[in-house]
């Protein structure tokens, strides 16, 4: 690939990756609010899941920064650091989770219907959709391992607004006590998908 071309499509993937940092700021901090204003699992949980995506973000835009600089062999020991602590945070988040829920099954705690939580997963879909498909688009264009995994983390994130979405409307619906735990146990299965394809890409870093 021509030298110039490249450095255009870093600086493209630059600018999406900003584009994350506001989106997931905004995100986690409705999300999380929502979730603790409501008590629910759910929404907590997707904040939470929000924070490490922009953690994740804030790493590959640091990459790029160094392969802008540098070249592409710089910086890919920090990288896989940061993907195996990120797994790591995802994989306690998920086991966080089942257990929280489980404790509200079991003192049948449930959680307030919450119209912030339902607006955040909602607007969160398309947003989600559009930045995964355009860094899929620009990661092969480059052959960048970080920022197509950075693009699938970013695909999970759009299917977990999907099931909170779905749980919230149902919640809506029959205004059952039990119907925020269901859904979060529904969303852990996302949530270790999400920490293995980080492992992945750090396996196949190497």
């Amino acid at each position: 690939m021509v030298e110039g071309r490249r450095r255009e499509l870093v600086r493209q993937a630059f600018f999406l990756e900003y584009v994350t940092l506001a989106w997931m700021v905004i995100e986690a901090a409705v999300a999380i609010g929502a979730g603790l204003a409501a008590r629910s699992i759910t929404l907590l949980a997707f904040g939470i899941d929000s924070v490490i995506e922009l953690t994740s973000a804030t790493v590959l835009i640091w990459r790029l920064s160094v392969e802008l600089q540098h070249g592409q062999s710089f910086g890919e020991s920090a990288e896989r650091v940061a993907r195996r602590i990120g797994a790591a945070l995802l994989f306690a988040l998920a086991a966080y989770v089942v257990a929280a829920a489980g404790w509200s099954l079991l003192t049948r705690q449930g959680a307030s219907f919450s119209w912030p939580g339902l607006l955040i997963s909602i607007a969160a879909i398309p947003v989600m959709w559009i930045l995964s498909r355009r860094k899929l688009r620009i990661a092969d264009a480059l052959g960048s391992r970080a920022l197509r995994t950075d693009a699938v983390e970013s695909i999970t994130c759009g299917w977990l607004s999907i099931v909170v979405v779905i749980g919230l409307l149902v919640q809506l619906t029959l205004a059952a006590w039990w119907v925020d735990s269901v859904t979060s146990l529904a969303i852990v299965w996302l949530l270790v998908k999400e920490g293995r394809e980080a492992l992945k890409g750090d396996d196949c870093s190497e």
